[in-house]
């Protein structure tokens, strides 16, 4: 029989089929019997793989992810395999991620490189050049206040805009760009000249000039270069994120490259892509603590916190805070202003959640608390049928 209907007949979902056709073809097993035991087996491990009707899936898998991530370190670690980076991981990671914080506090880019690129060296300091933001500062020798002549003085470096690629030209168009005043140049020094100077209102623009963007993808502070042992490619990781204009620069291949900020992989990829880092993202901090959890609590959670359209964190402003139940609202966080809010507006509780029943004194349903058993009764008189509930 063709293993295709064979395995149309069992209960294993498609994907499952596929990658089992895939395995055997590629093993090269022909036997009839081998084959047939082979899917009894996968049957059977997917059988207990199966969440029991009515399972509270919900607090198995807040159990689940909570009770390993109290054993996690809460240190800011190195990026793996990159010791010049330092990234959040562990405990503080785990809450950024559910919270979903707009910015992480240490945001990462891994930027791959297109086929023409990525193992040639030069071609991926090529790329790096294009990616690293430049400001002012970081081609300037001094920015300091000349208190003789009243104005600001730039001295540039010409070693650094050489080896940027940066004209004197350039600097000067950027900053006029930005602010509002008078610039003389002299060879390599550049003067700030404004209307009404004095030392505060000097003093008070040398943060700004400073960070005056020049070249490069804005936020992406600085670059390190890896070489992969396995795959013999370069990749590149950036201090900082900015995931839409990376991906507008040449030789990046916008397939693999992934950043840790969530909120923005939601804004330039999509929703679906956002679940899919939340997952990722859960998964690869509690790896590097050598945990493991199943991988479908945490999808469960990124469901949830996805599920609107719009990624929500998990607490009082998000997921926990909308709740239908008065009462699992108020037993979360701010018990009261729940409750009066929900008196002021009359709102009823239905009792259909496992929280409020527990508060109540009702048995939850979850598991048998899910089913009425009823029996029936056969009078004599008029031999009349009566259902009873147990």
């Amino acid at each position: 029989m063709d293993l295709e209907k064979k395995l149309e007949k069992t209960i294993l979902p498609l994907s499952i089929r596929r990658e089992l056709i895939e395995r055997i073809k590629k093993e090269n097993i022909t036997d009839e019997e081998i084959i047939d035991e082979i899917i009894a087996e996968t049957e059977e491990a997917y059988r207990k793989t199966l969440v029991e009707p009515n399972e509270a899936v919900g607090i198995v898998a807040a159990q689940s992810i909570g009770e390993p991530s109290t054993q996690m370190t809460m240190r800011t670690f190195h990026y793996a395999g990159v010791a010049e980076l330092n990234v959040t991981l562990g405990l503080p990671r785990m809450i950024e991620i559910v919270d979903a914080r707009k910015e992480p506090s240490t945001p990462i880019m891994t930027i791959y490189l297109t086929e023409d690129y990525r193992y040639d060296r030069k071609k991926a300091e090529e790329v790096a050049r294009n990616i690293e933001s430049i400001t002012v500062e970081d081609i300037a020798e001094d920015i300091s206040i000349d208190l003789v002549n009243n104005c600001i003085n730039v001295i540039l470096d010409e070693e650094k805009m050489t080896k940027r690629d940066i004209t004197v030209d350039e600097v000067v168009n950027a900053i006029k760009k930005k602010m509002k005043l008078k610039i003389e140049v002299e060879g390599n020094i550049l003067r700030l000249i404004i209307k009404s100077p004095s030392l505060r209102a000097l003093s008070k623009r040398i943060p700004k000039v400073k960070s005056i963007h020049l070249k490069g993808v804005p936020n992406i502070s600085r670059i390190i270069i890896r070489r992969d042992d396995t795959t013999g490619e370069y990749v590149l990781y950036s201090e900082g994120s900015n995931l839409r204009e990376v991906f507008k620069v040449e030789g990046v291949d916008t397939t693999r490259t992934i950043t840790n900020n969530i909120i923005e992989i939601q804004e330039v990829l999509g929703i679906e892509a956002a679940r899919n880092a939340i997952i990722n993202e859960m998964r690869d901090t509690l790896n590097q603590q050598g945990l493991t959890v199943d991988i479908r609590h945490l999808m469960l959670v990124a469901d949830i916190m996805t599920a609107d359209g719009v990624v929500k964190p998990i607490g009082r402003h998000g997921i926990c805070g909308e709740k239908a139940s008065v009462l699992a609202r108020a037993a979360f966080e701010e018990t009261v202003k729940h409750l009066y809010n929900a008196a002021q507006r009359g709102e009823v509780d239905k009792l259909n959640g496992v929280i409020e029943n527990i508060i109540v004194g009702k048995p939850v349903s979850v598991g048998t608390g899910c089913v009425d058993v009823y029996i029936e009764r056969d009078y004599e008189e008029g031999k009349e049928k009566e259902k009873q509930k147990v």
